[in-house]
């Protein structure tokens, strides 16, 4: 139904209390643990040539800086997943599409991505709607290759799909891609207020896992109904 590539990004998690998260989840769904604790992400990267169906990805509305913030989802057919708590992205019409047709927490940001001799630092400041002055900057240096990911970092990066609430009803949104090639990395600047205003309390310390990967390409399904096939 959508392809895209997903390049550039940093990976940033902090654990979590499930029970703070609880109640931001979609209906049917609760939060997703490992060793007791969930996680809030911060994932920023560039979205690259947004395409429908078999037509080719768009050059330009189609590619774009984006941050989220997430959080890590499981419902009744043990379908894991995230949630997208808030997506930044620099585009104004996808932005809008996003909004109005699948009900998305999109929102217009100034954002860039900027390769250093051997860093990445990816900004981004709210336009529309708001909260207005939301900003985050965020400098990784990417370090070793990830032969063997471990049971956390594989927990954090391999999801298969979207939970989301869509005209008052769960959908699921599966996608597939190839197995991420991750780099583990070193976080040297993190300003950023775009998790409490994405409705959760300021993370507090350094996040417990930091990670790059130079992307995937990435394919979406349909939208799954409840009752679904339950997915890894």
């Amino acid at each position: 139904m959508l392809t895209q590539s997903w390049l550039d990004l940093a990976f940033l998690h902090w654990a979590v209390d499930p029970a703070e998260v609880a109640p931001l989840l979609p209906a049917g769904t609760v939060p997703d643990t490992f060793d007791g604790a969930t996680y809030v992400g911060l994932v920023t990267f560039r979205m690259h040539r947004v395409g429908w169906f078999a037509l080719p990805g768009v050059p330009y509305l189609g590619t774009f800086p984006e941050t989220n913030v997430r959080l890590y989802s499981v419902d009744a057919q043990g379908r894991r997943g995230v949630v997208f708590r808030s997506l930044d992205a620099s585009r104004l019409i996808p932005v809008a599409v996003a909004r109005t047709l699948f009900r998305l927490p999109y929102l217009w940001s100034r954002m860039t991505v900027r390769h250093g001799e051997d860093t990445v630092t990816y900004t981004s400041a709210r336009r529309w709607p708001g909260p207005r002055g939301a900003y985050s900057r965020i400098t990784v240096r990417p370090g070793e290759k990830v032969v063997e990911p471990t049971p956390l970092e594989d927990f954090l990066t391999a999801r298969w799909g979207m939970h989301n609430t869509f005209f008052g009803r769960q959908m699921y949104l599966p996608n597939t891609h190839p197995r991420w090639p991750l780099h583990r990395a070193e976080l040297l600047e993190c300003d950023e207020n775009l998790i409490r205003a994405a409705g959760l309390a300021a993370p507090v310390g350094e996040p417990v896992s930091v990670l790059y990967s130079p992307g995937v390409a990435v394919r979406f399904g349909r939208p799954a109904r409840p009752g679904g096939i339950p997915t890894p």
